[in-house]
């Protein structure tokens, strides 16, 4: 399992270098199912793993001017403020046992992987549904939906602190939408925005919280060769053709995980 481990952990920087996004989703369902970490320490190794591997992702955008520094700070600040506030102290807070419905007990971690899975459902829906063709957009100042963004970037943040993902699939469309930035664009804010939130909120665990440093530099050096072999790929495939089979795949995932945290 740990081999397979290793494989999909590569895999989450392919899918980061090819599709521009939706690796990161598949961090905690690697960390939890295939090297058998407890949920609460996946969610917290997923936001370094998730952070660094973005960072590195980001950098080639950067070169290419294809960060824009405005938007990644407007969105950025409340989302870095609500990750790190999520970790430090609304997760150390959720008690083992959430809720009792009868017989059926909602746990920390039922709670957590059940949040998780229907996160997931809801990437894979914007990764297999077909975007309109957006053109690129006209130089100009373009106008920021502030309060959106702000409000936005908070739930974000909140969704990173509790899950551990980086959330690109809510970002990239909210850049596009909310900020008027062409799809490139706002695929490289949007990696620049993860790798600063992802890192700060793994600040922001508590100091109770023991890191197995040599596993997680090994795990992300493996997805951030992912990242360069993802890359390297994009130059001959068309990333947007196989994203939509990758959403089905994270879909399957997704509902397994719902299903199997159920059951147990």
């Amino acid at each position: 399992m740990e081999y397979l481990g290793y494989f999909f952990s590569i895999l989450i920087g392919v899918a980061l270098g090819l599709i521009g996004g939706g690796g990161s989703i598949l961090t905690v369902p690697v960390l939890v199912y295939l090297f058998r970490i407890d949920p609460v320490l996946a969610t917290a190794y997923s936001l370094f793993i998730v952070g660094i591997t973005s960072a590195v992702g980001s950098y080639s955008y950067f070169t290419k001017k294809l960060v824009d520094i405005r938007t990644a700070i407007v969105f950025g600040i409340p989302s870095i403020i609500a990750v790190f506030l999520t970790r430090a102290y609304i997760v150390p807070a959720i008690p083992a046992e959430v809720i009792t419905l009868g017989t059926f007990i909602v746990t920390k971690r039922l709670l957590l992987m059940g949040l998780f899975a229907i996160l997931m459902i809801a990437a894979s829906y914007s990764m297999i549904r077909k975007s309109p063709v957006k053109k690129e957009e006209e130089s100009g100042e373009r106008k920021f939906n502030y309060p959106m963004i702000l409000l936005e970037g908070a739930i974000v943040g909140v969704l990173t602190g509790l899950v551990g993902a980086g959330g690109g699939f809510l970002i990239i469309p909210a850049l596009v939408i909310l900020s008027k930035l062409p799809m490139k664009q706002a695929v490289g804010t949007s990696l620049a925005i993860i790798a600063a939130k992802s890192l700060i909120g793994f600040i922001g665990e508590g100091g109770d919280t023991v890191i197995d440093w040599t596993f997680l530099m090994i795990i992300s050096a493996f997805a951030i060769l992912g990242i360069f072999i993802g890359s390297a790929l994009a130059k001959n495939i068309d990333g947007a053709k196989l994203k939509p089979a990758f959403g089905w795949f994270v879909l399957v995932m997704g509902v397994y995980i719902l299903i199997s945290e159920l059951l147990k």
